[in-house]
């Protein structure tokens, strides 16, 4: 709700900047996506090392 209303005021103060800023967000958020893709992999992988790593601990019980 707060970003509908910060839209609006923006709207009314500049519209030129908003029509601008509405059609350049999709256009970012497509050329951002695959850094988010490839972020989310490492996350994942880095996920899955510390998982084998702490393995045996979690078998023996050690906090």
């Amino acid at each position: 709700m707060l970003t509908f209303l910060l839209w609006c005021i923006l709207f009314i103060l500049c519209w030129p900047i908003a029509i601008i800023a509405l059609f350049l967000y999709p256009i970012v958020w497509l050329l951002l996506l695959p850094f988010r893709l490839l972020g989310f992999a490492v996350e994942l992988s880095f996920d899955l090392i510390r998982n084998i790593f702490m393995l045996p601990f979690r078998i023996l019980g050690v906090k």
